[in-house]
């Protein structure tokens, strides 16, 4: 029993198609399928509950203070000059207030960072908890 295996010197043509083309391009055509496709999106139907007009938002405190720093490592504190025991004492009485007021630091680029950071050491034993800094904009490199 002899079996033919292939190969060998038979001069005939080969009569397999190339599947190899035919299969890139349905990969192509089941992509674009797949784009062309809407999204489905999920939906869950919710029950939200309807405003009414004693609903309004809490009044936005008007206070502030600020305490700026300029570049002769001068402390002010709504405009006038203090010193950091004084300052601490203002804070104190701040954060005793209802609501509290929110104290907004304004440091001059040249100013000391020394002092800065004495400023804040203040506010955090005074145990300020509504703090921002004011100007930071002026730092950043255009």
């Amino acid at each position: 029993m002899a079996m033919s295996v292939g190969g060998g010197g038979d001069d005939e043509p080969m009569m397999d198609i190339n599947t190899t083309p035919l299969i890139d391009v349905m990969l192509v055509l089941l992509i674009m399928f797949i784009i062309t496709i809407p999204v489905q999106t999920h939906a869950v139907k919710l029950d939200l509950p309807q405003s009414t007009p004693q609903d309004n938002p809490p009044p936005i405190d008007p206070i502030k203070n600020v305490v700026r720093i300029d570049q002769a490592n001068t402390i002010y504190w709504n405009g006038t000059a203090v010193d950091p025991a004084t300052l601490k004492s203002y804070l104190r009485q701040t954060t005793q207030m209802d609501p509290e007021p929110e104290l907004h630091l304004e440091p001059d680029p040249n100013a000391r960072y020394a002092l800065v950071d004495q400023v804040l050491a203040v506010a955090k034993q005074s145990q300020v908890t509504k703090m921002g800094f004011v100007g930071n904009e002026r730092y950043y490199a255009d």
